[in-house]
């Protein structure tokens, strides 16, 4: 059956710095965007405490959130429905306006603007999986090298972007992996074999944990992820970075993966000094100890109907 959506029962939040300032460049995009969408449209948030906030807030009386953006806005906008308490009610729709593209590219969501809008009429709500880390939602984290690189261009740099990650990764040639502690829970390994715990040392340079099978920039990180099978996907890279950047495009387009040590879970602990740890491109922090869990069938988004 189509979405049935009443103005008055929806919101639509939008990240107005997302993909260069889309929203604030492009008049014809915010204009379309403003006729089309059911709802008033919130475009004045200044930050990512604020659009949670904000969101938590109109999860009292609205059973639609539309969030217009990237990764980033997408995650913030599933933070705040969580808060919220509301996540069996209300809704998530995507509008894709940021550069970082895993949650469309998960739920077959286009990225044409006028057939996403058209699924907030014609779709269909379908359940979805969410990574809890340390109490914050996501669709992919990293652990190790990815997620210092993160740190240094969010943190560190002024040169933003894509740019702005290739300028970074060249002080991660000289990084040494060192032992960390792995303590996965009711899991199944690379060979389908159920486990209920399974404790390991492994050297690994990354280790991804995902439900959408993308990071930002098109990369299939995680090609075996799914997003709605009540487990988190998670792989160990143990290379060392000179040969991480000599097979990236093997990486980038999720064709190396098949030769990693990978796991199914529903909860991960990683233990080791100074671990980096980034969620949906955001830093989370530098810490000894970072724990994981799957909350299944977590919310409710709008996605076409074949996916």
């Amino acid at each position: 059956m189509p979405t049935k959506i009443s103005a008055e029962k929806a919101c639509s939040v939008v990240n107005p710095r997302a993909a260069n300032r889309k929203w604030l460049r492009r008049t014809k995009v915010r204009s379309y965007l403003q006729k089309n969408l059911p709802g008033p449209v919130q475009d004045d948030l200044a930050d990512k405490e604020t659009t949670i906030r904000k969101v938590r807030d109109l999860c009292a009386d609205r059973d639609l959130i539309i969030a217009i953006g990237g990764d980033g806005t997408v995650a913030d906008v599933i933070q705040g429905i969580l808060e919220s308490g509301r996540e069996k009610d209300v809704r998530l729709g995507i509008v894709p306006l940021g550069s970082g593209n895993a949650f469309r590219k998960a739920l077959k969501i286009p990225k044409n603007l006028k057939k996403a809008v058209e699924i907030l009429t014609n779709g269909e709500a379908r359940d979805i999986d969410i990574i809890e880390v340390e109490g914050k939602a996501a669709g992919f984290v990293s652990v190790g090298a990815t997620a210092e690189i993160t740190h240094q261009v969010k943190l560190e740099q002024k040169i933003q972007g894509l740019l702005g990650h290739l300028l970074a990764a060249r002080s991660l040639l000289k990084i040494k992996r060192q032992e960390r502690e792995v303590e996965l829970f009711e899991g199944i390994d690379e060979k389908g074999v159920p486990f209920s715990r399974k404790k390991f040392t492994l050297k690994f340079l990354d280790c991804v944990v995902a439900k959408t099978n993308y990071f930002g920039y098109s990369w299939r990180v995680a090609p075996f992820a799914r997003v709605d099978d009540g487990y988190l996907d998670i792989a160990f890279f143990e290379i060392g970075f000179p040969k991480y950047l000599l097979l990236f495009p093997l990486i980038y387009f999720g064709i190396y993966q098949r030769r990693l040590k990978r796991y199914k879970a529903k909860r991960v602990i990683l233990r080791g000094q100074g671990l980096y740890v980034q969620y949906n491109g955001e830093v989370l922090g530098k810490m000894d100890k970072v724990e994981l869990k799957v909350i299944p069938r977590a919310l409710k988004v709008l996605a076409p109907k074949s996916s």
